[in-house]
């Protein structure tokens, strides 16, 4: 038990990721802990849509990069080789909660995994765009979702950073 506390007080945000592709096995047991997520009302409004296909890995780099103004042909995935994009339908329950639990389950479970794994975000605003109705087309869902976030996924390949300071007061206690 105390090593799942462990994990989360050690995980990072990784950068530099290997190119070998993560094995199914892999995947799989990082998309049961989203999939065992909480859930307001267990309504599971969370759906994971894994894109491991370059070419469309590629083209939401560049869509999500243009939303960032970041420079052209930079790669907001950081080379990471599998992208799971979180998205949550709308119009019942939290999805946008429910959403952002299943994003740190994704997390935490691949650190756990010794995958690299960092949050992406400003796939709401991906969403808005004709990109969202065709990835949700694309993966076989009905309906309208919100974009929650992408977890890009890989092996890392200068192993993960170092643990930063924390702020002193980020908590307070009222007893």
């Amino acid at each position: 038990m105390r090593e799942t506390v462990i994990d989360i007080q050690n995980r990072r945000s990784v950068k530099v990721f290997k190119q070998e592709q993560i094995s199914d096995a892999e995947l799989m047991e990082v998309l049961k802990a989203g999939m065992n997520a909480p859930s307001g009302g267990n309504n599971q409004t969370a759906v994971m849509i894994v894109v491991q296909n370059k070419e469309l890995r590629d083209e939401l780099s560049a869509l999500n990069g243009k939303i960032a103004g970041a420079p052209e042909g930079f790669d907001v995935f950081y080379g990471a080789p599998t992208v799971i994009i979180v998205a949550a339908k709308k119009g019942k329950g939290d999805p946008v909660q429910d959403g952002c639990l299943v994003m740190g389950n994704l997390l935490n479970a691949a650190y756990a995994m010794g995958l690299g794994s960092r949050w992406i975000n400003r796939v709401k605003e991906m969403f808005e765009t004709d990109m969202g109705p065709k990835l949700i087309k694309m993966a076989g869902y009905e309906g309208e979702y919100i974009g929650i976030g992408a977890c890009i996924l890989g092996y890392p390949a200068d192993g993960f950073p170092a643990p930063i300071e924390k702020k002193e007061d980020y908590y307070k206690i009222i007893r």
